[in-house]
């Protein structure tokens, strides 16, 4: 669970008469990440491709290419099916042909309409300006200019121009046409530099704009026309074809992975060695596979079943033995060695067997329990875990909602934080987005739950008084007769961050291990002893002068919550500041210097950081109270707010707002309720909304930067079979 599922490195030799059904057998599998030959063995070279590679290739792109001019998406698809290479040849190219000459079509006919909707811009302003057409041009004395501008400007620079002799200019609004004598363009033109104004191109035609105008919006309604009509033909086709062209593309992208696997082969003239990644206990079912369908012409060789430390190498390695092979020239041999002889190859640990063609680390399956999948992809933003150190999954699964929960802690934003999270889980089909939306359902599930004990619903106290009979156990401080759980939940998350940060160097403990465990005891249990030691000294008596007095009280029988706790004793806060001294003598010793500083920013800092569990849950308890106490008005009475909506104006108390639906006549109540429920539902959505984006954020960030930092680096390999989970298509 907290280790990824452990690989074997396996390689598969055979004679080159059976590669063809090797490839075959193993494609259906699905099981061997496929390592990729790095030419380094003498007298084997990469494979090449199976024949039909480049036209299975070709036909791909072809498919890829009409699915994208369609728009065909995976909903489109119909039931399975078997293409042939025949419907392939043939109704492929029937399809093609008709595809490009209808998008052809429609290209040329947006063209068109583009081409007519600029027509129309121009001469809308041809029709503002009021003049015929064939006014604007053709003059033996006159120079024209037609545009955008400050007619008055205009004219007064033409009027004070030199080489301008007269000049007048038309206008309608800032359309103007100026008329300037001598005939000379260029001068007007010069003239015109600096002014505000925009030339606009004349078009050819004389007479009314008007009239050019309707022409061409004409026009625009039978473009737009025809190329609806395109359209819908295409999307007659795509629902006639769209079936085929899926089930075609997972057909030759099948053939492409096996034509082309070869290429990741180790080969001579007449045998082949591939090699990869297969989960261990899945490797007697390949064999046994593999057996079936090519009998003794090929040998199957677990190679190694390995642990890795961080560097990549191995550390607790098991001997497999090896049986025999297929020699380079293709008869049958004891063992097979890369060279196509006999090995005289030794594994990391001394043990003779083939050498493995490749290094590195195998790649990474995740196993983590169903309800903790989702969680997987919040790890991967950062990375997925290297074959060698922990998967945190489960421990992000165990502690995100529970710290989102606690900061918005409401029966009402739960449930619908549980509703988001389940329609973007069940409707979107991201896997991605899918698992966000399983962390938000986890998410808003501790987030009621903490409703329920804090008696909260949409900021309403009411859930308290049904289930709690108005004591509910625990008060989120906002109002000033619970303000000691506001500071007891201040303890509370430095504890949280205490506990959460020495799990994480309990983790990297683990993770070191492999070094041996003083190595991973000086290296992880400094810090421990450091962090567990300073806050023991914190939350002891010794030196009590100068800690806050709730320290001591908020969690003793009479505090907040009452568990009983006044602070350590002066000797074991003594003790603790022993060991905090310990772990940073061994965390310098470990890491030289820079331990003394990363003592103030990871053992006190980050510890610190954990208050904004406390922070956030107050802020968002202030805004909801905030939403409410504007709707419904509110009174304070011995250090408690009531809202006047469900208590009536009170007796005793202070009024703090009388509130939107609380007026004083009929007219008054009627737009206060108006105003009231608009309040009320964009408050809540406010809040909702900024629930996820600070409470979320926030507990990411705790994960990521306090927590993971401690341990985790991240950056294994995806474990991607040689194979393909058929959709469209039937096997035959």
């Amino acid at each position: 669970m907290l280790r990824p599922e452990r690989m074997s490195r396996v390689s598969v030799t055979g004679s080159k008469a059976v590669m063809a059904d090797v490839i075959e057998t193993v494609h259906s599998l699905d099981l061997l990440h496929i390592t990729e030959y790095d030419g380094s063995f003498e007298g084997f070279d990469p494979g090449d491709p199976g024949e039909g590679a480049d036209e299975a290739s070709n036909r791909l792109v072809t498919v890829r290419a009409l699915k994208s001019t369609l728009g065909v998406e995976p909903e489109d698809a119909g039931p399975t099916r078997l293409v042939t290479d025949e419907a392939l040849e043939d109704e492929l190219e029937d399809i093609r042909r008709e595809v490009n000459d209808l998008d052809d079509r429609r290209d040329e006919l947006e063209r068109d309409l583009r081409d007519v909707e600029e027509g129309i811009e121009r001469m809308e302003f041809f029709v503002r300006l009021g003049i015929d057409l064939d006014l604007l041009s053709g003059y033996d004395s006159l120079s024209v200019a037609v545009g955008e501008g400050d007619p008055g400007e205009v004219q007064n620079v033409l009027d004070g121009t030199d080489a301008i002799e007269a000049a007048e200019v038309f206008s309608e609004g800032t359309a103007l046409a100026a008329f300037a004598n001598p005939a000379d363009d260029q001068v007007l033109e010069d003239a015109l530099v600096g002014t505000d104004f925009e030339a606009v191109e004349i078009p050819d035609g004389d007479g009314d704009p008007e009239t050019y105008l309707e022409e061409l919006r004409h026009r625009r309604q039978r473009l737009e026309s025809q190329l609806t009509t395109v359209e819908n033909e295409l999307e007659e086709l795509k629902l006639d074809v769209a079936s085929f062209l899926l089930a075609a593309e997972e057909k030759l992208t099948i053939e492409v992975q096996k034509s082309e696997a070869p290429l990741t082969f180790a080969t001579t003239e007449n045998a082949f060695l591939a090699e990869g990644w297969i989960p261990t206990d899945e490797v007697d079912r390949f064999e046994d596979a593999l057996g079936k369908a090519v009998g003794d012409h090929v040998a199957v060789d677990e190679l190694e079943r390995a642990d890795y430390d961080e560097d990549g190498q191995p550390t607790d390695r098991e001997a497999v033995d090896t049986e025999g092979g297929i020699d380079a020239d293709g008869s049958e041999t004891a063992e097979v060695a890369p060279d196509g002889g006999t090995p005289d190859g030794t594994v990391a640990d001394g043990t003779s067997g083939i050498l493995p063609m490749s290094t590195g680390m195998p790649p990474v399956v995740q196993e983590n329990p169903g309800p903790a999948r989702p969680f997987e992809s919040l790890v991967e933003v950062i990375n997925r875990p290297k074959y060698s150190e922990l998967d945190p999954t489960v421990a992000l699964f165990l502690t995100f909602p529970l710290f989102f929960g606690f900061m918005i802690g409401d029966l009402g934003y739960g449930l619908l934080y549980v509703l988001l999270g389940y329609v973007i889980y069940s409707r979107l089909e991201s896997d991605v987005l899918r698992s966000l939306g399983g962390v938000g359902m986890w998410a808003g599930g501790f987030t009621a739950l903490f409703g329920v004990l804090y008696g909260e619903v949409f900021g309403l106290h009411q859930l308290g008084e049904i289930v709690w009979n108005g004591h509910p156990p625990i008060h989120k401080g906002l109002q000033p007769h619970y303000i000691a759980f506001a500071q007891a939940w201040l303890l509370v998350s430095i504890i949280a961050g205490v506990a959460h940060l020495a799990g994480g160097r309990a983790l990297d403990f683990v993770n070191n291990a492999g070094h041996g465990l003083g190595e991973a005891f000086v290296e992880s249990g400094s810090w421990i002893m450091l962090t567990v030691g300073l806050w023991l000294w914190v939350f002891s008596t010794h030196v009590s002068g100068p800690k806050p007095d709730f320290m001591f009280e908020v969690l003793d029988s009479g505090g907040a919550l009452p568990l009983g706790f006044a602070g350590f004793s002066p000797t074991v806060g003594l003790a603790g500041l022993a060991v905090a001294g310990a772990g940073l003598a061994l965390a310098v010793y470990a890491e030289g210097g820079i331990a003394l500083i990363e003592s103030i920013t990871q053992a006190f800092g980050h510890v610190v950081s954990y208050t904004r569990l406390a922070a956030v849950l107050l802020a968002k308890a202030g805004m909801a109270l905030a939403v409410n106490l504007l709707v419904f008005g509110a009174y304070i009475h011995e250090g408690e707010f009531h809202l006047i909506f469900f208590n009536g104006f009170p007796e005793h108390g202070t009024v703090i707002f009388a509130g939107l639906v609380n007026g004083s006549d009929p007219v008054m109540i009627a737009l206060g309720w108006l105003g009231g429920i608009v309040v009320l539902l964009l408050g809540h959505l406010l809040v909702l909304v900024l629930g996820i984006s600070s409470a979320g954020l926030q507990a990411v960030r705790l994960e990521y930067v306090e927590f993971f930092s401690k341990f985790y680096e991240g950056g294994g390999k995806r474990y991607s079979p040689f194979g393909h989970d058929r959709e469209y298509t039937a096997e035959g």
